[in-house]
């Protein structure tokens, strides 16, 4: 006998694919969940890393700037094995519905480019991302791969021009996110009639506001998550499960 969440998510299910193809200019909002299916770890899910350490003292600007060690060591995992990830199901369906004109853009808070990896060519990452990194000294610019053989093994990367600390262009607790992919961000989701979000808890601000802007536009909201959020009671329909969405908006949308 089916429990009364499955019974939802088979009604939802059977308007995801209407809603979606009567929608003129549809956003996916993505969070961590998206890519726990390509082995990356989530803080916040039921096994996730936040059980075992707070993700907000590990992306802490304040502790970073005292002990940047810190950060590398427990990120050797988290970030500088990024080259072992593969794209997940999601990331793929997500980029076949942008091919076939389904999908205008993704925002996400993900950090870790397997959007981009996966064919998705509007990818707006409104928490930075860990491709490039800075001297936080000199300023001289660095790619993953610069710093990952030295981060991969817990050390902290220093500048060849100068010997600074370097950071990723990751946005730590206690910084500012970056503004022009907020901006974009803000564009992309006013002009949204859907947002779809995907794999996210929706309760990291400012990120989840811009759910707020596309419901104040008048979008519509489908929700993704195997966890309840804030914005549920807000949602036109509802999925507990991320691959159970991708198999139905590709049978549903070509």
């Amino acid at each position: 006998m089916e429990t009364s969440i499955n019974l939802a998510d088979k009604v939802s299910m059977d308007k995801i694919v209407e809603i979606m193809k009567n929608s003129v200019y549809t956003v996916a909002f993505t969070g961590a969940g998206v890519s726990t299916f390509s082995g990356l770890k989530d803080f916040r899910g039921e096994n996730g890393l936040g059980r075992i350490m707070e993700p907000e003292k590990i992306f802490d600007i304040n502790i970073f700037n005292r002990d940047p060690s810190f950060f590398y060591q427990q990120a050797r995992e988290l970030v500088y094995d990024l080259e072992n990830i593969e794209p997940s199901v999601v990331h793929k369906e997500l980029a076949r519905l942008e091919k076939a004109g389904a999908l205008q853009a993704v925002i996400t808070q993900n950090i870790d480019r397997l959007h981009q990896r996966s064919g998705s060519q509007r990818v707006i990452e409104v928490h930075g991302t860990a491709e490039t990194a800075y001297c936080r000294n000199c300023g001289e610019k660095y790619s993953y791969h610069d710093i990952a053989p030295v981060a991969s093994e817990g050390k902290v990367p220093r500048c060849r021009e100068c010997g600074g600390v370097i950071k990723p262009d990751i946005t730590f607790y206690g910084e500012s996110l970056p503004e022009k992919a907020v901006q974009e961000a803000v564009d992309v989701s006013s002009r949204a009639d859907l947002i779809i979000a995907l794999g996210s808890t929706l309760v990291v601000y400012p990120a989840a506001s811009f759910i707020d802007t596309a419901l104040q536009n008048g979008g519509k909201l489908i929700v993704v998550n195997n966890q309840p959020t804030p914005y549920d009671r807000y949602a036109s329909a509802l999925c507990s499960d991320l691959e159970e969405f991708c198999s139905i908006t590709k049978k549903g949308i070509k």
